[in-house]
């Protein structure tokens, strides 16, 4: 068994009082039983990619930097897993979004760089995050092994497949995703079922637990829903956060994932001599 911690809440102007909420809320989870706890995506800042702002790079900082240094005592006080969520200065002109994972010794394990960037109306992460070079990761730590995606990443099932593949026994979604203000109630429906579903295919699909944390709160035009989610490799929901600041511990079996992969044997059935074409943007027939 482990004990999963999620911290969803609504991000404050000011940094430190972010991560100061923050440490605090893992406090609250270890004392309820986390093992392994998840920040949303950013968790230091409010969503800043909404609008293209060069100022707004003065926010990053090497990983490992200050906070990893900072979170590295708590994890080693409290003997729990961290996976942080970071605006990672590589280098002048280069920045990530990053996750860093901190094991329940304190020890800094490494860092996985978001892989996918969107770019959309709101979402102006191209502006100011280099696509990932690190490749997908796995990381062992104390109570398991670990796969780290970001927000966009949880869309694509190749992420998913790849991160399974290396032996990840739960994937993490740090998750910065909401509304746009001015947009219809049924549009915002479907696309929050939509995010939903997405996260039970890759259990479903992987025989693994996976791990969805999202921010809460109005920040510009966009209201993040929460919604954070626990889901089984049956796809079975066991926690989903309101749109309301949570912390909450979910205790889930990692033996799970040997009886679902057994009754649902879908690493033994794949087709891999078939597969080749999934390395090509788009497979035309007609050329």
């Amino acid at each position: 068994m482990a004990g999963i911690g999620i911290i969803q809440t609504d991000a404050n102007t000011d940094a430190a009082v972010n991560l100061q909420r923050t440490e605090q809320a893992v406090h609250q989870a270890v004392h309820n039983g986390a093992q392994i706890i998840c920040f949303q995506e950013l968790f230091q800042y409010r969503y800043f990619c909404q609008t293209e702002d060069v100022e707004k790079f003065n926010l990053a900082e090497p990983v490992p930097g200050p906070t990893t240094d900072r979170l590295q005592k708590l994890a080693s006080e409290l003997h729990v897993v961290l996976v942080v969520s970071l605006f990672e200065e590589r280098a002048p002109g280069i920045f990530h979004n990053t996750v860093a994972v901190i094991d329940a010794d304190g020890r800094y394990i490494g860092k996985y760089r978001k892989m996918h960037i969107p770019d959309d109306p709101g979402y102006y992460e191209k502006f100011y995050f280099t696509p990932g070079d690190l490749g997908y990761r796995v990381f062992e730590t104390k109570f398991g092994k670990i796969g780290t995606l970001i927000c966009w990443d949880q869309w694509f099932p190749e992420a998913a497949r790849l991160t399974c593949m290396m032996g990840a026994e739960i994937l993490f979604y740090p998750t910065a995703i909401g509304w746009g203000s001015n947009q219809d109630q049924a549009t915002n429906r479907e696309q929050y079922q939509a995010w939903k579903t997405i996260q039970k295919a890759h259990a479903v699909a992987n025989g693994v637990h996976v791990v969805a944390v999202n921010r809460v709160g109005v920040e510009g035009d966009v209201k993040f829903w929460g919604g954070s989610l626990v889901v089984n490799p049956f796809g079975s929901i066991l926690f989903e956060a309101g749109d309301q600041p949570t912390t909450e511990v979910i205790n889930i079996d990692l033996n799970q994932t040997s009886y679902y992969r057994r009754h649902w044997p879908f690493f033994r059935d794949r087709r891999i001599d078939s597969y080749q074409p999934i390395t090509q943007r788009f497979s035309d027939e007609n050329h």
